[in-house]
């Protein structure tokens, strides 16, 4: 029997019943890999899993909300119970914390007169969220022979970038909630690359840049396939691929 045929792989995408995460979850089914797709509303997780089953894929829904560990925990039984394993999780699910509008349009999240409950959301989801979700995946994906993280950032989590007044971030209002909370999640993914780095656990950051999404108001550039690309990069590299890292689709991006 082909190390293919005993091992089959298992990917978690949070926050993949829509948007990025959807097409995450498609191109890693596309990729012959098993896919469960997390979302807070089990309705609609289930009719995105009904509808890549229906183009080929071997994809189901867990009902996750990441700010809610009692759902996070009973997600990991359900998989321990149904797979065993974990093979590849890709902490997806964010908020901006100004809804649906573009970047440079987050007038509310002005440092100066940021509500402080929208930060602390935004914060909540962004990053505590993903520790509480990963630390629930972990035994899980110790059991891989090849276990990888993706945790999805934002070329605006980038203080080299935003730092620049004539860079490529120069359009952007400043913010206390979204761009700070990733830039949160980017140290904390050096991390944990660093903890478990001698398991051979290899974790990411990535940056998928301005994709058409609900969360944009569908003003980004970059279509949702080409933007789910670098996740699926990151969650299928060989033993000798990066950890502690921060990339966008054109690789390494700057701290």
């Amino acid at each position: 029997m082909s190390e293919q045929t005993a091992h089959q792989k298992v990917a978690l995408v949070t926050g993949a019943n829509k948007g990025i995460g959807r097409g995450a979850a498609e191109q890693l089914a596309g990729l012959g890999m098993t896919v469960l797709i997390g979302a807070r509303d089990a309705r609609r997780g289930e009719e995105a899993a009904e509808a890549l089953r229906a183009a080929g894929g071997d994809v189901h829904a867990v009902t996750l909300n990441v700010t809610d560990p009692a759902t996070v925990r009973e997600a990991a039984k359900q998989v321990e119970e149904r797979f065993g394993h974990l093979d590849v999780l890709i902490n997806n699910a964010g908020i901006t914390g100004s809804g649906q509008i573009s970047p440079e349009d987050a007038h509310d999240q002005v440092p100066s007169t940021v509500d402080l409950d929208m930060v602390r959301a935004v914060f909540e989801t962004n990053v505590f969220g993903v520790i509480t979700v990963t630390n629930a995946m972990l035994p899980l994906l110790r059991r891989s022979p090849a276990p990888r993280i993706v945790n999805v950032s934002s070329h605006a989590a980038s203080l080299s970038l935003t730092s620049d007044p004539d860079g490529p971030m120069a359009a952007l209002l400043p913010s206390a909630a979204y761009s700070p909370s990733k830039s949160a999640l980017n140290a904390l993914t050096v991390h944990y690359a660093n903890e478990l780095r001698k398991d051979g656990i290899l974790v990411n950051a990535v940056a998928p840049g301005f994709v058409d999404t609900d969360s944009n108001n569908h003003t980004g550039f970059l279509t949702v396939a080409q933007g789910a690309a670098v996740l699926v990069r990151l969650a299928t590299l060989g033993a000798d691929g990066p950890t502690a890292g921060f990339f966008g689709e054109d690789g390494p991006l700057p701290w």
